[in-house]
């Protein structure tokens, strides 16, 4: 009864979160019905207050500076134009003949600099939509160009970005967002290369049937801007988020004095256990303070940016939170033990293919990239910390393979970032769904089974 009241929770989670119904609401009542399956009803109030709201307390202690400086970011990216001009600079320099190029490397560049997904949409979609009807390339293939630079390799794969989902297992494997390199910009590379074959294919495709943009009623002219700043003076705060980043990792954090943290009042912790967190904290909020230094006039009012930027950190962050108390409610039932002994027996000799499946499982249920990787390392971090000692494998790839995991199944149709997209532009999954689904579903998924590949026979690196 432990095992089918886990198994109904999981479905209703999936069906009702894509229905529309907040995951903050969600979550609980469906912890709970979970524990009433399981013959456990008189620890409801218990298991809601010292389980579930302990498990959502962790993950907000734990990373909330990093949704904040990230949604913060990403408005100042935004309201200073430095967002539009990077991805109208490259529109211009590639031009008609790159088209689709020049909006998928917007994007990667955006998001590899700590920009938000939600926010690069925004941005680009317009400029990607003028320049799409100019040279009639069909509309739908927005959203997929869109969903290749900000929801893959710059998302989960290279090395060093600030997205929560190379964030989140640095808490559990005590890495920093450097973690195998190479494996990363090999995956990384994988899911760029045959992203863009398979955009240039459908394409050329479309063009030989004499499909062109479309009918589509809207006006979207690229607005002249004349406050945006200068391309290069756009770039100077990503290019901060990657050196300070870098930097903290692999010199400044580690040159501080850092024993006080072996004292009680600081949770007798390591500097492993925080260097990634403090790092990525550092580039941040130095990048932010530049970002608005350097565009004063740009920006219309700088203190509703910041307001709204730290306003905007909150959903997200609570969103994923109240998905990891689930998880952690879920662990405490019986019939998870089930489930993990099902886990970890999928190929016992190769821990690293028992985390690859369950956190894309886990992903694809909460459509959530970093709710699914948040809930699978939550239950399940320390038993793979344990059998990857036995195994002789390093921290690092665990930490490759678990950010690069969690960017497959995560993109089904009921991911709320694609809805998102799709809005933004204005189109159906029946007319862009079947693109995202390549380039963020199964590309991600060729690029995993190869980072286990390599990672298996050559280990980390």
């Amino acid at each position: 009864m432990s095992l089918l009241g886990i198994t109904l929770s999981l479905i209703l989670l999936m069906y009702l979160a894509y229905r529309g119904f907040s995951v903050i609401v969600l979550a609980p009542l469906l912890a709970m019905l979970a524990v009433i399956f399981s013959g456990d009803a008189h620890v409801l109030l218990g298991t809601y207050t010292q389980v579930f709201m302990k498990g959502l307390g962790s993950f907000v202690v734990n990373f909330f500076p990093i949704f904040l400086l990230g949604a913060l970011f990403g408005k100042l990216m935004d309201d200073s134009g430095s967002a539009r001009s990077i991805a109208t600079y490259l529109v211009d320099k590639l031009g008609t003949k790159h088209a689709v190029l020049s909006i998928v490397l917007a994007c990667a560049i955006l998001t590899y600099g700590g920009v938000s997904v939600f926010v690069v949409g925004f941005a680009v979609y317009p400029i990607a939509a003028t320049l799409f009807r100019k040279l009639n390339i069909p509309k739908r293939f927005i959203p997929g160009a869109i969903a290749l630079g900000a929801f893959t390799f710059t998302m989960t794969a290279l090395p060093g970005t600030p997205a929560i989902q190379n964030a989140i297992p640095m808490r559990f494997f005590d890495t920093d967002s450097f973690a195998a390199p190479g494996l990363g910009i090999i995956a990384g590379l994988i899911m760029f290369v045959l992203g863009m074959m398979w955009l240039n294919y459908q394409q050329n495709k479309a063009v030989q049937a004499g499909e062109g943009y479309g009918d589509h009623k809207e006006n979207l002219p690229v607005e002249n801007h004349p406050n945006d700043p200068n391309v290069w003076i756009a770039l100077l705060p990503i290019v901060l988020v990657i050196l300070v980043n870098f930097l903290s990792v692999k010199w400044f954090v580690p040159s501080m004095d850092t024993s006080y943290l072996a004292d009680p009042k600081y949770g007798n912790a390591s500097l492993s256990s925080v260097l990634g967190t403090w790092s990525i904290i550092l580039a941040l909020g130095l990048a932010c303070i530049v970002l608005i230094l350097v565009n004063l006039k740009s920006f219309t009012n700088v203190k509703e940016s910041i307001t709204q930027g730290a306003l905007g950190s909150l959903l997200p962050i609570f969103n994923t939170a109240s998905e990891v108390g689930y998880g952690s409610v879920i662990a405490s039932l019986a019939g998870f033990a089930i489930v993990k002994e099902l886990m970890l027996g999928i190929a016992p000799g190769n821990p690293l293919i028992s985390e690859a499946v369950f956190i894309n499982v886990m992903a694809g249920i909460t459509g959530s990239a970093s709710g699914g990787l948040s809930i699978a390392l939550q239950t399940m971090a320390d038993s793979y910390m344990q059998l990857a000692t036995q195994f002789g494998i390093s921290p690092e790839l665990l930490h490759r393979v678990a950010a690069i995991a969690s960017g497959g199944l995560d993109a089904l149709p009921h991911n709320g970032a694609i809805i998102s997209l799709l809005t933004i532009c204005a189109l159906t999954h029946k007319e862009s769904y079947k693109d995202i689904f390549v380039l963020a579903v199964v590309i991600p998924l060729i690029a995993l089974v190869a980072l286990i590949a390599l990672g298996t026979v050559f280990g980390s690196f």
